[in-house]
């Protein structure tokens, strides 16, 4: 008995059991689908994620106060004057521009609407380092920063939150912590970064942050951002700025009281952390195929039962241990191949569904189905038909003639 012929008595036999073959496809049909559509849910996050990261340069560099390895009693804060030194080309000739901030998470309202934003206390090269663009409006002035103005850029996703809509809305007034503060610009679309989502912010002076919303000791900031002359000189910057903070923290190598990330590091945290995600839910999406193929395994048993007079015919007349063998392991094949394949498009159109459904909700997340998990579905839901259906195939091809023409 050839292949061809195997598979078209495979297909007769599922076909003379389609309530039975359904059922058990069932099983292959859920875990694959589940196994495509985290799959694609965890490459979305991830390509999300880094391109949010990667959109706001490569030549970005983050002061933080605070080390792992120092006690906080003995860590210095940040501040103003760090800033200044950073910003001497003599001392840090790779630094292009410094960017101080202050943040924290504060309630904003409009009339009867509310929402909670991370609201940042910036200068204007904030502007530039963190590749703000805008969809309408100014960006923070050195005369807002001056005169410690009431204004603020906001977030298109805070916008839609407090006015349903992100155009339009330059002059209105919103409430910071209850104080108000006039819309000045809107800020063009980022999604998810490093540090949350990106869209969901309010940026106002530094002076007026510190001042009114903010308050914080003396001259100090919550954290420095660094943009160095080009990507090639983030090494040789973050050099120079470690050397600096040293000095005049008083602080031996090694020993810093300040922790400094490159978007390099930020974006391969990213990747491992979204990576490991993904593969988790992989793993766990897996389970339910290897449930399916246990389904496949019952089933070819039940028939293996049900066919043992017709197994101990074909033996009568000619057929060998191999035919035998061959005959179910193509059926249980057959099974879970069909199985992958309905699976493969039920889990893109979930895929599909959660990406329209996060498009709906304002958020910018795309899953992705690639080729490899497509492939990598296929040829495990197979695998497992195989798997679960070697012993039962065995079953049937050991078979003894005389005994299974006997078996009622």
């Amino acid at each position: 008995m050839n292949i061809g012929q195997s598979i078209l008595e495979a297909l007769a036999t599922l076909n003379g059991n389609k309530l039975r073959s359904g059922l058990t496809i069932l099983g292959i049909v859920i875990g694959v689908a589940a196994v495509i559509a985290m799959l694609a849910v965890g490459s979305g996050a991830q390509n999300t994620i880094t391109s949010s990261i990667s959109g706001i340069g490569s030549n970005l560099l983050f002061v933080f106060k605070g080390n792992s390895q120092v006690d906080l009693r003995y860590t210095k804060p940040l501040t103003m004057s760090d800033v200044a030194a950073l910003s001497d080309p003599m001392q840090a000739p790779h630094v292009d521009k410094v960017a101080p901030a202050v943040q924290k998470s504060l309630i904003v309202t409009y009339k009867d609407q509310s929402t909670t934003a991370t609201v940042s206390g910036v200068t204007p090269d904030d502007q530039s380092v963190q590749n703000r663009l805008l969809t309408e409006g100014d960006f923070i002035s050195q005369d807002n920063l001056n005169g410690v103005a009431s204004v603020a850029v906001i977030g298109p996703q805070a916008a839609d939150k407090l006015f349903g809509q992100h155009v339009g809305i330059v002059g209105n007034t919103i409430r910071i912590s209850g104080q108000p503060f006039r819309i000045i610009g809107v800020l063009e679309s980022k999604g998810g970064g490093s540090f949350g989502s990106q869209d969901n912010v309010v940026v106002i002076p530094l002076t007026t942050a510190k001042a009114r919303l903010i308050p914080r000791n003396l001259d100090e900031v919550d954290i420095i951002l660094v943009q160095a002359i080009n990507s090639d000189s983030a090494t040789l910057a973050s050099s120079e700025i470690r050397q600096i903070l040293s000095t005049r923290h008083q602080v031996q190598p090694g020993a810093e009281d300040f922790t400094i990330y490159s978007q390099q590091d930020i974006l391969s945290l990213a990747s491992t952390i979204t990576g490991v995600l993904t593969i988790f839910l992989g793993g766990i999406a897996a389970i339910s195929l290897l449930v399916g193929g246990i389904g496949i395994m019952n089933i070819m048993l039940v028939s293996v039962t049900e066919r043992t007079r017709e197994i101990g015919l074909r033996k009568a007349i000619g057929a060998r241990k191999r035919d035998i063998l061959i005959q179910f392991l193509v059926e249980s094949s057959l099974l879970s191949l069909f199985g992958g394949i309905i699976g493969i498009i039920f889990g893109w159109l979930i895929a599909f569904l959660v990406g329209q459904i996060a498009s709906a909700s304002g958020t910018p997340f795309n899953p992705t189905v690639g080729l490899n998990a497509i492939l990598l579905a296929t040829l495990f839901s197979t695998a497992v038909g195989l798997f679960f259906g070697i012993y039962p195939a065995n079953r049937a091809a050991n078979l003894q003639p005389v005994e299974a023409l006997r078996y009622e």
